[in-house]
């Protein structure tokens, strides 16, 4: 057990060196202890694209440096509304800081494609959960659920032009090197306004924002559902789910791993409400699963071992996106090719690992969420719909839906590669 004495002073008045902002001010001395909690620095662990890396190799960037990112944007959006006249204390400054910084907290290792193996719940209200147990004054979690009363300071943490958005776009689109991505930060920012306690872009502000839109759109399909993405990221649930099964089946998965992660291999998809799982989640980073699946590249199970050793070599499954859903006749051609490779496996083995299908969707703006408004000089509100001769109604309620088939190849096919 590692003990810190917290009793020696220390400087809380840190700059740190960002790669995408520059140089990022602590604020506040609260700010720095937040920092440092192990909760937050868990995140350093936690890549904030997950398997992307697998397609992009410059994506190591954690959600640790995007909750940094996220509280400087944060800090310049307060700073823009308190110069344009808005009033907001002390007290809400550094609760509204708190509240971006820990609003991923509650992450997964490989953040979203493990998101329900651990808890039936989303991780905003894993995070929420995280965020009481931390201590956190009472105004930071109103602010975090939209329960105080100035709704833009939750705006600010969780709307369609959010400051957790603004660097997620940015910094992603800055470590994969897709330019598609890069989108008028500083401008949007400098462009934010209050209205009737709503926040709002200044006319001035319009094109950064149709910029905005479509480059979220872009973001998606070229780099979040980007189909080597897609398939890495049902290789590793392929492989926890099969880990999980066989150890019902009293096969020994859990042994040389760690106890941490071990507990959700034995408790799949538990509850916030179990204290013992929370104290476990806290404690498990993508190193534990990394770790996992190197232990059980050389485990007796075959598939089991095949899985892991896939993903490890990065020999990922075949992906193929149509418009259309995909017949029983398409998946049972695909079941009968993984039959005829390897006769050892059963049918329902190959439809759980070898042979999935499922959709993907994608839509860049929500008429069901907060509104992105823009304010005009003469005091007159639009939603962006009404405002852009850009993006108009049609354009923003469609939702871009398409189908994969992933078929992984079987022990035979790759021993032969």
């Amino acid at each position: 057990m590692y003990f810190c004495n917290m009793n020696i002073p220390v400087n809380k008045k840190k700059i740190i060196n960002d790669p995408v902002y520059g140089f990022i001010n602590i604020p506040r001395g609260s700010i720095y202890d937040l920092i440092e909690h192990p909760y937050l620095q868990r995140l350093r662990r936690v890549k904030q694209l997950g398997l992307s890396n697998l397609v992009y190799p410059g994506a190591e960037h954690t959600r640790f440096s995007h909750a940094l990112g996220a509280m400087y944007l944060m800090n310049q959006a307060l700073d823009v509304l308190g110069q344009k006249g808005e009033k907001i204390s002390e007290e809400e400054i550094e609760a509204s800081l708190a509240a971006i910084l820990l609003h991923d907290i509650g992450h997964s290792p490989f953040s979203h494609c493990l998101e329900h193996f651990f808890f039936q719940e989303d991780h905003e209200e894993v995070s929420l959960e995280m965020m009481k147990r931390i201590g956190v004054s009472k105004m930071t979690i109103d602010i975090f659920s939209n329960k105080y009363p100035k709704r833009f300071l939750h705006q600010l943490v969780s709307s369609q032009v959010d400051t957790d958005r603004l660097d997620y776009l940015t910094r992603d689109s800055f470590f994969t090197g897709v330019s598609e991505g890069v989108i008028g930060t500083e401008r949007i920012i400098k462009m934010l306004a209050v209205n009737n306690d709503e926040l709002v872009i200044e006319q001035k502000g319009i094109y950064s924002i149709e910029k905005f839109i479509i480059s979220r759109r872009l973001m998606y399909w070229q780099v979040y559902m980007h189909k080597a993405v897609v398939s890495s990221d049902i290789l590793i649930n392929s492989i926890l789910n099969r880990a999980s099964d066989i150890h019902k089946q009293g096969e020994d998965v859990v042994k040389y791993i760690s106890p941490y992660f071990a507990y959700f291999i034995e408790n799949k998809r538990t509850t916030i409400k179990n204290e013992k799982s929370i104290e476990n989640f806290t404690l498990i980073d993508d190193s534990d699963i990394w770790n996992a699946v190197k232990v059980w590249a050389n485990h007796k199970d075959e598939i089991l071992s095949h899985l892991s050793k896939c993903l490890i070599n990065r020999h990922l499954g075949k992906v193929i996106i149509k418009d259309k859903p995909f017949s029983e006749q398409d998946i049972d051609n695909a079941v009968k090719d993984i039959q005829k490779q390897d006769n050892s496996l059963s049918k329902e083995e190959i439809e759980s690992y070898f042979v999935l299908t499922d959709e993907l969707k994608n839509k860049a703006y929500s008429f069901q969420d907060d509104k992105i408004n823009i304010l005009f000089k003469n005091g007159q509100v639009k939603e962006i719909c009404n405002a852009s001769d850009q993006l108009d109604e049609a354009f923003l309620r469609k939702e871009i839906k398409k189908y994969y088939l992933y078929k992984l190849p079987t022990f035979k096919l790759i021993d032969k590669n």
